[in-house]
């Protein structure tokens, strides 16, 4: 935290941390409670603002990607799966552990959710396009690649480090209209989350304008409530790292 807050007294730091820990005991006891929770009750719990935005884009017919970030409550929004026509498929990192692996995966298709390891993301998402369905793809693209694939370096809270391109390329290459799901805390159990446009025109934006546009939504939020970022990960770990060849640095 004082790499990306140095303006902050010691007393500042002391009370982010104080307030990450215990927002992420919350977490670990809502992803439990999304065992046995009820549609219902979790509809109470996290609120979408603007759902009509969905009930717009369900007209469409057209499938969208969503930014996603480890801050508030990634792990309910999967009920956004009971409250529209879109099927959504929630991407994410294998776990090693194949039986927390596999309660990681049931809690996160509690609602209907499919979910999909990043490794099979691309073949799958690919393939859903010359289906019927409805499909809203959601990735979480806050946390740092593999040195070997960081192939792309920007500012993040002032920091330069490898970012995450995979949401950004299925945006461009499907031409998949991209949005930012950003979630507040509204008190402890309870969160509200607004579908934040990034771009309607993937495929004639400019290259990293997605991911840029993404990270300084993100970015705000940290700023604004920072106790609600999973600091645990360690965002800027690379951030001495030698680039590997060929990487931009924006």
């Amino acid at each position: 935290m004082e790499l990306v807050f140095p303006e902050k007294s010691k007393k500042e730091i002391s009370t982010i941390r104080k307030g990450f820990y215990q927002h992420m005991c919350d977490m670990f006891l809502e992803m439990i409670k999304s065992i046995s929770i009820s549609n219902e009750e979790m509809m109470k719990r996290f609120k979408i603002a603007n759902i009509e935005k969905l009930h717009q884009l369900e007209t469409k017919k057209q499938n969208i990607i969503v930014f996603m970030a480890h801050y508030a409550s990634y792990e309910w929004s999967n009920v956004t799966d009971i409250q529209t026509d879109f099927q959504a498929v929630g991407i994410y990192k294998q776990i090693g552990n194949k039986y927390f692996d596999k309660l990681v995966h049931d809690i996160r298709a509690r609602f209907g959710s499919r979910v999909v390891t990043t490794k099979n993301a691309m073949k799958v998402i690919t393939e859903d396009q010359d289906t019927d369905g409805l499909y809203m793809y959601g990735l979480a693209s806050d946390q740092s690649p593999k040195i070997s694939n960081a192939m792309y370096w920007t500012d993040f809270m002032g920091i330069k480090v490898p970012t995450f391109m995979g949401a950004e390329v299925l945006a461009k290459r499907l031409n998949l209209n991209a949005y930012y799901l950003k979630v507040e805390k509204v008190k402890r159990g309870y969160y509200e989350a607004e579908f934040v446009t990034i771009t309607e025109d993937s495929k004639n934006c400019e290259d990293y304008s997605l991911v840029k546009g993404y990270l300084r939504i993100l970015e705000k939020q940290i700023k604004d409530n920072p106790q609600y970022y999973l600091w645990s990960h360690k965002r800027w770990k690379h951030r001495n790292a030698e680039r590997p060849e060929g990487a931009t640095i924006d």
